[in-house]
Protein backbone atom coordinates (compact mmCIF):
# COMPACT_ATOMS: atom_id res chain seq x y z
CA UNK A 1 0.00 0.00 0.00
CA UNK A 2 1.58 3.15 -0.83
CA UNK A 3 1.38 6.24 1.17
CA UNK A 4 -1.67 7.76 -0.94
CA UNK A 5 -3.28 4.65 -0.77
CA UNK A 6 -3.51 4.40 3.34
CA UNK A 7 -4.72 8.05 3.71
CA UNK A 8 -7.09 7.62 0.86
CA UNK A 9 -7.98 4.06 2.66
CA UNK A 10 -7.94 5.42 6.47
CA UNK A 11 -11.14 6.05 8.21
CA UNK A 12 -12.58 6.66 12.13
CA UNK A 13 -13.57 3.24 12.97
CA UNK A 14 -16.22 3.01 15.91
CA UNK A 15 -16.63 -0.99 16.04
CA UNK A 16 -13.86 -3.60 16.66
CA UNK A 17 -13.38 -7.18 16.22
CA UNK A 18 -12.42 -9.18 19.16
CA UNK A 19 -9.49 -10.11 17.83
CA UNK A 20 -5.79 -9.70 18.92
CA UNK A 21 -3.08 -7.20 17.29
CA UNK A 22 0.26 -8.14 17.42
CA UNK A 23 3.09 -7.33 19.41
CA UNK A 24 5.14 -6.51 15.79
CA UNK A 25 1.42 -4.07 15.03
CA UNK A 26 1.55 -2.38 18.11
CA UNK A 27 5.51 -1.68 18.02
CA UNK A 28 5.00 -0.49 14.13
CA UNK A 29 2.44 1.76 15.29
CA UNK A 30 4.49 3.48 17.99
CA UNK A 31 7.26 3.45 15.90
CA UNK A 32 5.63 5.88 13.12
CA UNK A 33 5.08 8.24 16.09
CA UNK A 34 9.06 7.92 17.01
CA UNK A 35 9.58 8.69 13.17
CA UNK A 36 7.27 11.71 13.53
CA UNK A 37 8.87 15.67 12.63
CA UNK A 38 8.20 18.12 15.68
CA UNK A 39 8.61 21.75 16.45
CA UNK A 40 12.72 21.91 16.71
CA UNK A 41 12.63 18.19 16.37
CA UNK A 42 11.73 18.00 20.31
CA UNK A 43 9.75 14.99 20.07
CA UNK A 44 7.18 16.53 23.20
CA UNK A 45 5.10 13.49 23.10
CA UNK A 46 5.02 10.67 25.42
CA UNK A 47 2.32 7.30 25.39
CA UNK A 48 0.40 5.39 27.26
CA UNK A 49 -0.50 1.75 26.14
CA UNK A 50 -3.66 0.62 27.61
CA UNK A 51 -3.82 -3.08 27.03
CA UNK A 52 -5.67 -4.76 30.17
CA UNK A 53 -9.63 -5.36 29.97
CA UNK A 54 -10.44 -3.42 33.31
CA UNK A 55 -8.83 -0.55 32.69
CA UNK A 56 -9.95 0.31 29.04
CA UNK A 57 -13.25 -0.41 30.33
CA UNK A 58 -12.56 2.05 32.79
CA UNK A 59 -11.28 4.26 30.32
CA UNK A 60 -14.61 3.80 28.41
CA UNK A 61 -16.71 5.28 31.77
CA UNK A 62 -14.62 8.46 31.77
CA UNK A 63 -15.62 8.83 28.36
CA UNK A 64 -19.32 8.11 29.12
CA UNK A 65 -20.28 10.72 26.85
CA UNK A 66 -18.79 8.95 23.44
CA UNK A 67 -21.98 7.70 22.27
CA UNK A 68 -20.10 4.35 20.58
CA UNK A 69 -19.41 2.51 23.35
CA UNK A 70 -20.15 -0.98 22.28
CA UNK A 71 -17.72 -2.15 20.17
CA UNK A 72 -14.85 -0.88 20.90
CA UNK A 73 -14.09 -0.87 24.90
CA UNK A 74 -15.14 -4.07 25.61
CA UNK A 75 -13.49 -5.51 21.76
CA UNK A 76 -10.31 -3.27 21.18
CA UNK A 77 -7.24 -5.01 22.18
CA UNK A 78 -5.31 -1.59 22.59
CA UNK A 79 -6.03 2.21 23.90
CA UNK A 80 -3.35 4.26 23.08
CA UNK A 81 -3.00 7.95 25.26
CA UNK A 82 -1.03 10.60 23.81
CA UNK A 83 0.21 13.08 26.02
CA UNK A 84 2.49 16.11 25.02
CA UNK A 85 4.97 18.03 26.98
CA UNK A 86 4.12 22.27 26.02
CA UNK A 87 7.52 22.88 27.46
CA UNK A 88 8.87 20.48 25.21
CA UNK A 89 7.53 22.16 22.02
CA UNK A 90 7.44 25.81 21.04
CA UNK A 91 4.81 28.61 21.55
CA UNK A 92 5.20 31.60 19.25
CA UNK A 93 2.99 34.11 17.70
CA UNK A 94 0.20 32.48 20.23
CA UNK A 95 0.66 29.27 18.38
CA UNK A 96 1.05 25.99 20.66
CA UNK A 97 3.06 23.74 18.26
CA UNK A 98 2.32 20.80 21.17
CA UNK A 99 -1.30 20.08 19.19
CA UNK A 100 0.65 20.17 15.20
CA UNK A 101 3.37 17.84 17.08
CA UNK A 102 0.92 15.50 18.17
CA UNK A 103 -1.60 15.58 15.15
CA UNK A 104 1.67 14.73 12.77
CA UNK A 105 2.74 11.91 15.04
CA UNK A 106 -0.70 10.81 15.60
CA UNK A 107 -1.39 10.78 11.99
CA UNK A 108 1.60 9.17 11.23
CA UNK A 109 0.55 5.98 13.68
CA UNK A 110 -3.19 6.09 12.35
CA UNK A 111 -1.71 6.04 8.51
CA UNK A 112 0.59 2.85 9.69
CA UNK A 113 -2.12 1.42 11.02
CA UNK A 114 -4.51 1.60 8.45
CA UNK A 115 -1.47 0.04 6.09
CA UNK A 116 -1.66 -2.99 8.66
CA UNK A 117 -4.97 -3.61 8.11
CA UNK A 118 -6.15 -2.14 11.51
CA UNK A 119 -8.49 0.43 12.82
CA UNK A 120 -8.11 3.68 15.01
CA UNK A 121 -10.20 6.54 15.85
CA UNK A 122 -8.99 9.71 17.16
CA UNK A 123 -10.60 10.81 20.44
CA UNK A 124 -10.24 14.42 21.22
CA UNK A 125 -13.26 15.11 23.25
CA UNK A 126 -13.02 14.42 26.81
CA UNK A 127 -12.91 15.99 30.49
CA UNK A 128 -8.84 15.71 30.43
CA UNK A 129 -8.37 16.14 34.20
CA UNK A 130 -10.21 12.77 35.64
CA UNK A 131 -8.50 10.67 32.63
CA UNK A 132 -4.95 12.27 33.40
CA UNK A 133 -5.64 11.21 37.30
CA UNK A 134 -6.67 7.60 36.01
CA UNK A 135 -3.68 7.24 33.79
CA UNK A 136 -1.26 9.05 37.06
CA UNK A 137 -0.59 11.69 34.60
CA UNK A 138 2.07 14.24 35.92
CA UNK A 139 0.62 17.42 35.90
CA UNK A 140 2.70 18.97 33.34
CA UNK A 141 1.66 16.99 30.37
CA UNK A 142 -1.13 17.09 28.60
CA UNK A 143 -3.38 14.92 27.32
CA UNK A 144 -4.28 15.71 23.72
CA UNK A 145 -5.64 12.45 22.10
CA UNK A 146 -7.05 8.90 22.65
CA UNK A 147 -7.23 6.10 20.23
CA UNK A 148 -8.81 2.59 20.01
CA UNK A 149 -6.16 0.33 17.73
CA UNK A 150 -7.49 -2.63 16.75
CA UNK A 151 -9.15 -5.37 13.65
CA UNK A 152 -11.90 -2.97 12.18
CA UNK A 153 -15.06 -4.63 12.19
CA UNK A 154 -16.96 -2.12 10.37
CA UNK A 155 -15.95 -0.75 6.63
CA UNK A 156 -17.22 3.40 6.60
CA UNK A 157 -17.50 5.01 3.31
CA UNK A 158 -15.34 8.14 2.85
CA UNK A 159 -16.90 11.19 3.57
CA UNK A 160 -17.43 14.37 1.32
CA UNK A 161 -14.00 16.15 0.58
CA UNK A 162 -14.40 19.84 -0.34
CA UNK A 163 -12.90 20.59 -4.02
CA UNK A 164 -9.32 21.75 -4.34
CA UNK A 165 -10.95 24.67 -6.03
CA UNK A 166 -12.39 25.71 -2.59
CA UNK A 167 -9.25 25.74 -0.74
CA UNK A 168 -5.99 26.41 -3.02
CA UNK A 169 -5.53 29.43 -3.97
CA UNK A 170 -2.74 31.03 -6.37
CA UNK A 171 -0.35 33.69 -5.25
CA UNK A 172 -3.02 35.50 -3.36
CA UNK A 173 -6.22 34.46 -1.08
CA UNK A 174 -9.14 34.23 -3.28
CA UNK A 175 -7.47 33.72 -6.92
CA UNK A 176 -8.30 29.67 -7.40
CA UNK A 177 -5.43 27.66 -8.67
CA UNK A 178 -6.92 25.09 -10.26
Amino acid sequence: MTVMEAIEKRRSIRVYEDAPVSREQLETFLEAMRLAPSWKDMQCWQVIVLSDREQIMRLGELLGHNPRREGVFDKVPYFIAVLADPAQSGDEEGKSYYMTDIGIALENACLAATEMGLGTCWIGWFDEQPIKQFLSVPDQLRLVALTPLGVPAQDPKPRPRKAMADFVYDGVYGKPLL
